[in-house]
């Protein structure tokens, strides 16, 4: 089971997405957050994370694209 020790969160629609350090990194250099580090965009950042932290917030990935349902 993947440890969530050591990453940092971002705020989604849907909660707290938990970000390796070099994702989250990534996400900040691409501005995808505002000012209370909420990410408005959740496809750009599906985009832009790898595919360790889309499986440690898998549920909250498929939660988020089920949603448009």
């Amino acid at each position: 089971m993947p440890s969530s020790s050591g990453r940092k969160t971002v705020g989604v629609a849907r909660g707290l997405m938990m970000l390796c350090d070099t994702c989250y990194d990534q996400v900040i250099a691409e501005k995808l957050t505002d000012s209370r580090n909420f990410v408005s965009n959740h496809e750009a950042l599906f985009d832009t994370i790898c595919p360790g932290c889309t499986d440690i917030n898998r549920p909250l990935v498929d939660d988020m694209l089920g949603s448009s349902e």
